[in-house]
């Protein structure tokens, strides 16, 4: 684990008309670092992580990637800065091929004449898709099948897989073990801990509480679009956390 933040949430405030999202929320996230961020409904988890991922612009506050200030102008402009993130319904195309859903957008072409033509270097994809997958320990019967064919757990594995192969700086999720059966949900907790394994800063969104605390370094608990709680992953407990969840307040890793 690396000693600096790769990713910040600095007073980050919104506001959707009379509602406040986020009360001035702030979050870092360090290289090789799991951090799970759980709260009740309502809380302002999903906004804090759209808006560190481009998707929501902030009212006030500042993002930061590896220390400097950035200004997302949409979630493109994330990736461009080695900002990944796997939302709650996957954004896949289930007609697609694994490699084609990889490299969906950023496409890659045949070399030589064929080119000029816009061929696609469907062989090369292929193995590079395949590589992608074996480096996080991920197994598939084929990586030439739809992808609608695979099971839930290997959907979420290939989801992660295609934010990782673009990832450079840090990994977003927003409930990434939701509606898994036990095996599934161990598919994508080894993925993640590989993901953080590259040097990767891993931020989760989560209700899944018994297995953030065997996964995440940090829990960091928001309330009502405030951060109020900050707490290592290996000394929390749920009772713990949901005592902060509630309104208690955290002194030295501990509610009070």
């Amino acid at each position: 684990m690396s000693d600096s933040s790769v990713i910040e949430a600095v007073d980050v405030r919104k506001d959707y008309g009379h509602v406040s999202a986020l009360r001035g929320a702030s979050i870092a996230v360090k290289g090789g670092e799991i951090v799970a961020l759980v709260g009740d409904n309502g809380a302002g988890k999903s906004t804090l992580l759209k808006s560190m991922c481009g998707a929501v612009s902030p009212d006030s506050g500042e993002i930061r990637i590896l220390g400097e200030r950035v200004v997302f102008a949409s979630i493109r402009a994330a990736h461009a800065l080695g900002v990944q993130t796997v939302y709650q319904d996957l954004a896949l195309a289930p007609d697609l091929s694994v490699p084609d859903n990889i490299f969906l957008g950023v496409e890659e072409l045949r070399d030589g004449p064929l080119r000029r033509f816009g061929v696609l270097a469907r062989r090369r994809m292929a193995a590079d898709a395949s590589e992608s997958l074996e480096a996080l320990g991920i197994k598939l019967p084929s990586v030439k099948v739809p992808v609608s064919s695979l099971s839930g757990g290997q959907l979420q594995a290939v989801a992660i897989a295609r934010a990782i192969r673009w990832a450079r700086t840090a990994l977003l999720m927003d409930e990434p073990t939701a509606a898994l059966g036990v095996a599934q949900t161990e598919i994508v907790v080894e993925t993640i801990r590989r993901a953080a394994d590259r040097g990767l800063g891993v931020l989760l969104v989560s209700h899944d509480m018994p297995r953030m605390l065997g996964l995440a370094h940090r829990i960091v608990v928001l309330r009502h679009g405030t951060v109020v709680g900050d707490i290592p992953g290996d000394t929390a407990t749920i009772p713990q956390i949901v005592s902060v969840m509630l309104g208690a307040e955290v002194a030295n890793g501990r509610a009070e």
